[in-house]
Order: structure tokens, then C-alpha cells, then sequence
């Protein structure tokens, strides 16, 4: 059916919400208040074409996962309607006249791409992709934790070549590092990730897709570069359980290798840099508006009603692995051992969720010293939050981790028009670094790294709690 302009502004209300995509008239009014972004994402473009709000985030592919059939009311003309107000706040750009981004191969270590990409992203999504909780303090721990453990190199051992290759939940990687799954990608570049799983699969690391990706998991599997690359889903418990229950069957029916649960954000922080600029924002839209920031907004529809029974359900649903998200101390990594799992991964989600939180680093003492069995059991454990060095890697693989997660890092090299390549330069980047050093303390392999290597002293010293094991 073709629609004339007229007959779509009707509709741009919360009782009658309709918006044009591609050409395309959807009828979203049963969507609103469910919308992962919130309802004033879809009520600023309600009567209106939202086709630059919609790809900014999203791929086309969303659309038919997301929409009944019966949502669809015909068709427009595209460039009949104006744009919603906010377009271009989502949409990168790079300014040509003087700062356009610098050869790759001038950028040397991982703080090159964070600059850049505060340089360059849009306002918006730096502030969701780069800000913590509160006054930040657990998002500067995390990495001033690495800082407070000393290298202990031995020399004169003759190391001609270093082996940096390991293995994920009986998957093989090229280096003990992963991606960690970071949301809505496609703020930082078009193919989102899309762009992470082509640079994963040829530098040969492993990628967890984010359970807010902005592209269906099936699409991210296609962009693969070979068959056998590790893919791995994310899994935040939806409050309408039934969303999991298809989000975890859809990953298994793809492909994936394993589902990460996700339980360190029950609530979402109060991530102030990324709430104030929404605000200004949603106020400039609409001033009657109580809005909050893309985090808090995307996060709404997480169950914080969730406890260890989850992974009971999780079982009845697939038989893949299950790597437990957001460990903060001995006594869970504990428990999570005692339930089965095959790994967890010590984060106090890169200090974005309750600031204070210890870093993940202590958390990986507390269990030398309180429970070293885990270190020698089959359940694998991994680290992310605040590594920004080959030299954080060796250190956390020393301590017993099985391999380190990164999340903002591979965001900045997508940032800046770089795509793919700043991807994979960044890794290239964390390889060097890895490499050489492993030639500086004399091991040959990831297998001879151990505490021996490393004095913990400062870092022990904050290691002061009450461990009730």
C-alpha cells in the first residue's frame, strides 16, 4: 500500500506511533515502552522518517526479528518526511579539512586510539562508550592495579621465538586475549560488529558478541573469516524471559560457542557523563521529559530477580558452555565452581556498574590465596577491566587467568574511520607488546608464566576484606 505524507504525520503520538524506515511505514505503538532505548527514542521519531536514527545503531536485519508482520502499513516515499531531530547526534563524522585520523602506523599504543576516538566520535557515543560510575574510581582501579605489580624479568635464556597461542573453551586463539562484548558497535563505525568478527578471525582471536550488538547474531557469524573462528554470545536475562529463552537458542542455532551470562548489572550504574549529555539532549526534544542516559535506557529491561538457578534454565536450554560474567570475589568464584560452569570472568564490568568495586586483579588474588584450587580446575578464568598493555596480559596470565578480555580498546579502533583495520592494528599493537615482553622475563610460552615472575607486594597490600569461604 502506498502512504502519502500526510497520512503518516498523523500518527506521532504514544497512542498512534507509526515511523518510516527504508520507505518502509511501521505501526511501533505496542513497541514504545518496551523499546530497548527507551520510549522517547521511537516517540521523537513517531510521524516522521527515522531511517538515519535507525541504521546509526541498528541493521535492517533487526526489523523482521524485532517487528510483527502485522506492524507494517505500506509504503512512502523516501525524503517525503523530515528526519527526526537527533539524526545526526548518532552519526560518526570525520572532519576532512586538516583532521582527518593519521596513518595507522602512527599510532603506537592503545591511548593513540582512545584519543582519537574522543576526537572524532560523536558526542553521544563517547560518553556511553567511555564513561564509568559515579566518580569513576573503579574504572581508574582497574587499571592503576596492574600498576602496582612489578615484572621480575630473568635473562641470559636464550629465547629465539615466543609461543602466544592458547586455547577458549576448547577453542584455539592466537593470543590469550578476547574481545569482551561492548553494545551498540555501530556507533563507532557502520559495520559495527561486523567489522570485530572480520578483525577476530584474522588476527585469530575470539570475539563475545554483545547482547546488545547492532547486528543479529546470525549476521556477525556470516562476517566471519573462517569457519572454526570462536564466537562466543553474551546473555543479560530479560525480565520477559521468553526474549532469553530465543536469544540463547538463536546462538546456539548459529553457531556460537559459548554463552556468557552476564550478572554483574542487576541495576545499571550511574554513569553520570553519558546520563548529562542525554539529558541535555532528550531536554532540548521535549523540556517535560525525565530522561536518562543510553546505557540506563538500553539496560531497562534486565531482570535484577535472577540468583544461581538461572543456570538450571540455562541448561534446559542448551548444551553449550556456560562462562558466568561479573565475578567480584573469592567466595563466588567459588560458588560458581560448585554449579558447574565451565568459566568466569573476574569484571566489575570495566567500572561501569557499582563504583568502589574492587578491581578484577585483586579479585584474582584473592583466589590464589584463598582458593588455588580453581586455578588448577577445569573451569577457565578469564579477566577484563583496565588492560591496556601487553605487560597487563602477562601479569594476569601469571597470577593463573586464562586470558584477558578488552572491550573499550577495540571500540577506538573502530572509531575514526578506521573500521576493521583499526582493529586489527590495535591487537598488532597488544601482540608486539606481548611478545617482546615475553622475551624480557625469558619464557617461551604462556604455559611458563607463573607468580614467580611477579612481586605482588603493593597490590596485596589492599587485599584487607573479610573472605568468608
Amino acid at each position: 500500500m502506498q502512504l502519502t505524507r500526510d497520512e503518516v504525520q498523523k500518527h506521532n503520538s504514544k497512542d498512534s506511533c507509526w515511523v518510516v524506515i527504508h520507505g518502509s511505514v511501521y505501526d511501533v505503538t505496542d513497541f514504545v515502552d518496551s523499546h530497548p532505548g527507551g520510549p522517547h527514542v521511537l516517540l521523537r521519531c513517531a510521524g516522521k522518517d527515522a531511517t538515519e536514527d535507525f541504521d546509526s545503531v541498528h541493521d535492517q536485519e533487526l526489523l523482521a526479528q524485532s517487528l510483527p508482520s502485522s506492524a507494517f502499513r505500506g509504503h512512502l516515499e523516501p525524503g517525503s518526511l523530515g528526519k527526526s531531530s537527533n539524526a545526526s547526534a548518532h552519526v560518526p563524522e570525520i572532519k576532512q579539512t586538516g583532521d582527518s585520523p593519521p596513518p595507522l602506523t602512527t599510532l603506537i599504543n592503545l591511548n593513540d586510539f582512545k584519543h582519537l576516538a574522543q576526537k572524532h566520535l560523536p558526542p553521544n557515543a563517547w560518553a556511553y562508550y567511555c564513561s564509568g560510575a559515579d566518580d569513576e574510581t573503579s574504572k581508574r582501579q582497574n587499571a592503576k592495579a596492574y600498576q602496582k605489580i612489578s615484572l621480575r624479568p630473568r635473562i641470559l635464556r636464550s629465547i629465539r621465538a615466543v609461543d602466544t597461542s592458547t586455547s577458549l573453551l576448547g577453542k584455539s586463539v592466537s593470543l590469550p586475549v578476547y574481545m569482551s562484548p561492548v553494545g551498540i558497535a555501530k556507533l563507532a563505525h557502520p559495520n559495527g560488529e561486523r567489522a570485530l568478527a572480520a578483525a577476530a578471525g584474522k588476527e585469530g582471536v575470539a570475539q563475545v558478541l554483545a547482547n546488545g550488538s547492532s547486528f543479529p547474531i546470525e549476521s556477525v557469524m556470516k562476517a566471519r573469516v573462517r569457519e572454526d573462528q570462536p564466537l562466543f554470545a553474551q546473555l543479560y536475562v530479560n525480565k520477559d524471559i521468553k526474549k532469553s529463552e530465543d536469544t540463547v537458542r538463536r546462538a546456539d542455532a548459529a553457531g556460537a560457542g559459548a554463552i556468557w551470562i552476564t550478572v554483574d548489572s542487576p541495576v545499571v550504574g550511574k554513569r553520570e557523563m553519558d546520563e548529562r549529555l542525554n539529558l541535555q539532549i532528550q531536554a532540548r526534544d521535549n523540556p517535560a521529559t525525565k530522561g536518562q542516559g543510553v546505557a540506563k535506557t538500553m539496560a531497562s529491561s534486565i531482570s535484577p530477580f535472577i540468583d544461581w538457578d538461572i543456570l538450571t534454565w540455562i541448561r534446559g536450554l542448551t548444551s553449550l558452555p556456560i562462562v558466568i560474567k561479573g565475578i567480584q570475589c573469592v567466595e563466588d568464584a567459588v560458588l560458581a565452581y560448585e554449579n558447574g560452569v565451565q568459566g568466569i570472568v573476574l569484571s566489575n564490568h570495566g567500572g561501569r556498574s557499582q563504583d568502589t568495586a574492587q578491581s578484577p586483579l585483586l579479585t584474582l588474588l584473592e583466589i590464589r590465596r584463598y582458593a588455588p584450587y580453581l586455578l588448577e580446575s577445569k573451569m577457565q578464568i578469564f579477566i577484563d577491566g583496565g588492560v591496556r598493555r601487553g605487560t597487563d596480559v602477562l601479569k594476569a596470565l601469571a597470577l593463573g587467568a586464562t586470558a584477558v578480555g578488552l572491550g573499550r580498546p577495540f571500540l577506538y579502533g573502530l572509531a575514526s574511520g578506521y573500521g576493521e583495520e583499526g582493529v586489527r592494528r590495535t591487537i598488532e599493537i597488544l601482540r608486539q607488546e606481548i611478545e617482546s615482553n615475553m622475551v624480557f622475563l625469558g619464557v617461551k610460552s604462556l604455559e611458563e608464566l607463573g607468580p614467580h615472575l611477579l612481586n605482588t607486594a603493593r597490590l596485596e597490600r589492599d587485599m584487607v576484606g573479610s573472605v568468608k569461604l
